[in-house]
C-alpha cells in the first residue's frame, strides 16, 4: 500500500472515531471547515456571500451544507450565470435509539434500557459487545435551554444473547424480539432508578433535574481499523455512510473551481426515510442553494438557469459482492473491495443514475484516469434507494448516485476496501475539479 492510499485509510479510519452519532459527525465537519477558513452562516440571519466565499449552513445540529463560490462568478462572461457541482452524502447510521423514558425494570434486581431501532441494521451483530452512548442532551441552563454533545466512551451497556442451551435454535438464525431480545443490560443490581439520568447528566456537565430532553444512540466501541497481511481491508461501525461523507469532504475541500458553486452536503437521518426537517427531502439543500444565488445578487430567472446545468453526485455506499455468497449479485453488474468507485443504476429509478449523468461521470473519471465500476441489483431482487432521488424531490438537477464497495452493509461492524477511500476522493476530485457546462440533456463540455 503506498503512502497517499494509506493516508486516506488513517484518515477514514480517524474520522468515524470522531463521528459516533449524526450530531457528532455534523460538529467534525464543522470544525474541519472552520479550520480551513469557512464561514458559518445562521439561516435565520441575512446572508453575505462573495466570489471567492467560502460558507457554510447548518440545520437541527445533525446536517451541514458547504459552499465555495467560485472567484471568477463576478464577471458576466460566462455561458449561464452560474452553476452549482454537488456531492452529497448522509452521517446517521443504524443503531439503536435510547426512549425518552429509558430505564426498563428487570428480574433479580437488573436494570435495563429502552431502545427502538433506528434504521434497518443486521441486528444479531449488536449482541454480546459492549457498548456507549452518544448523541445530544438538551438542559435547561438558567433562562435558555441548551443542546450539548455528549459521548459516553466508557462501556456502560451490553445486549447478551440467550445461551444456546436455552433455545437450541438461536445458535444458527437467531429469531429476536426487538422489544424483548434487544433491551441493553445497564446493571445487575448495583445501580438503582434514575441511575441512567444521573450519568447522562453528568456527561452533559448539568444536574439531573435539568436534563429535559436527549437524542442517544447506542454506539459500539470496537475500534475501526486497517487489517488484512496486505492491509487491503478496513473495518469499522458506520462506515455506511461515514465513509462516502469522508471521501466527498475531503474531495471538497483539497479542490478549487474558479467557475462555479462547489456545493458539499451531510444530511441526517437517510436511514430512516429522510423526511425530516433536516432529511434529503426537507428543504435544507434548496433554500441553500436559492439564498446563494440571492446573496450572489442572481435573480430567481438566474436561479432557475443555474440548476438547470448543475449536476448532484449522490454519495452512499454499495455491495460488494459477497465472497461466500456471489449467486446474490448480478452477474455483469457488481463490484468488489478496493476496484474503485461504484456508479449504481435501476431501472425502477430507486438510483437517480441516468445515461446522461452516467455519461458524464465516467468520462471525468476516464479523463482522470480513475478507475470506477458498476452496480445494478438482480433482476429478481428489490434494491434499496438512497439520497440522490430524494434530495432531486426539492432541488431538480442532474445527478447520479455513486458508493464504495462494502460488505456487511448494516452490521455493527462493517468491512470496506482499504484503496477504495484515496480512490473515492480522487474520483471526486475529478468531478470538483471540472468546469461542467451542461446543455439540458444534449450534451455538456467538461472543461
Amino acid at each position: 500500500m503506498n503512502e497517499s492510499v494509506r493516508s486516506a485509510a488513517d484518515g477514514l479510519v480517524e474520522f468515524v472515531r470522531a463521528c459516533p452519532s449524526m450530531f457528532h459527525t455534523a460538529a467534525e465537519i464543522c470544525r474541519r471547515l472552520d479550520g480551513a477558513g469557512f464561514t458559518r452562516l445562521h439561516e435565520a440571519d441575512a446572508w453575505e456571500m462573495a466570489p471567492g466565499g467560502r460558507y457554510y449552513v447548518v440545520r437541527n445540529n445533525s446536517s451541514v451544507v458547504a459552499l465555495k463560490v467560485g472567484d471568477e462568478l463576478g464577471t458576466p462572461s460566462r455561458r449561464a450565470p452560474h452553476h452549482f457541482q454537488m456531492a452529497v452524502a448522509h452521517g446517521d447510521s443504524p443503531t439503536y435509539k435510547v426512549k425518552s423514558s429509558p430505564e426498563l425494570p428487570g428480574p433479580e434486581g437488573a436494570l435495563r434500557l429502552d431502545v427502538e431501532a433506528y434504521g434497518g441494521m443486521i441486528d444479531h451483530t449488536w449482541l454480546d459487545r459492549p457498548l456507549g452512548l452518544a448523541g445530544r442532551v438538551l438542559v435547561r441552563s438558567g433562562a435558555r435551554v441548551e443542546s450539548r454533545l455528549v459521548n459516553i466512551e466508557r462501556d456502560v451497556c451490553l445486549i447478551p444473547s440467550l445461551a444456546i442451551h436455552l433455545d437450541r435454535s438461536s445458535g444458527l438464525a437467531p429469531q429476536l424480539n426487538r422489544a424483548v431480545d434487544l433491551c441493553p443490560l445497564f446493571s445487575a443490581g448495583e445501580l438503582g432508578p434514575g441511575s441512567f439520568l444521573e450519568m447522562v447528566a453528568a456527561a452533559a456537565g448539568a444536574d439531573a433535574a435539568d436534563v429535559l430532553a436527549h437524542d442517544l444512540f447506542l454506539v459500539a466501541h470496537e475500534e475501526p481499523r486497517v487489517w488484512g497481511q496486505a492491509d487491503e481491508f478496513v473495518s469499522g461501525g458506520r462506515l455506511d455512510d461515514l465513509q462516502c461523507a469522508y471521501v466527498a469532504l475531503s474531495a471538497f475541500l483539497s479542490t478549487d473551481n474558479a467557475r462555479d458553486v462547489s456545493v458539499f452536503a451531510c444530511f441526517d437521518n437517510e436511514e430512516v426515510g429522510s423526511l425530516t426537517k433536516q432529511g434529503a427531502m426537507s428543504t435544507l439543500l434548496a433554500d441553500t442553494l436559492l439564498r446563494t444565488s440571492s446573496a450572489l445578487g442572481r435573480t430567481p430567472e438566474e436561479h432557475r438557469r443555474a440548476l438547470a446545468a448543475s449536476m448532484l453526485v449522490s454519495c452512499d455506499n454499495a455491495h460488494a459482492v459477497h465472497p461466500n455468497h456471489p449467486e446474490r449479485y448480478d452477474e455483469a453488474n457488481r463490484c468488489r473491495l478496493n476496484g474503485g468507485l461504484v456508479v449504481k443504476e435501476a431501472a425502477n429509478q430507486h438510483y437517480c443514475t441516468d445515461a446522461f449523468s452516467r455519461a458524464l461521470l465516467v468520462a471525468l473519471l476516464d479523463r482522470a484516469g480513475v478507475p470506477h465500476q458498476s452496480f445494478a441489483n438482480r433482476s429478481d431482487m428489490a434494491g434499496g434507494s438512497t439520497l440522490g432521488n430524494l434530495s432531486n424531490s426539492q432541488v431538480s438537477v442532474h445527478a447520479v448516485d455513486v458508493g464504495l464497495p462494502q460488505l456487511a452493509m448494516h452490521s455493527v461492524f462493517e468491512t470496506a476496501g482499504a484503496r477504495d477511500t484515496a480512490l473515492g476522493i480522487a474520483a471526486l476530485e475529478a468531478f470538483y475539479g471540472a468546469d461542467l457546462v451542461i446543455d439540458g440533456a444534449d450534451g455538456a463540455e467538461l472543461g
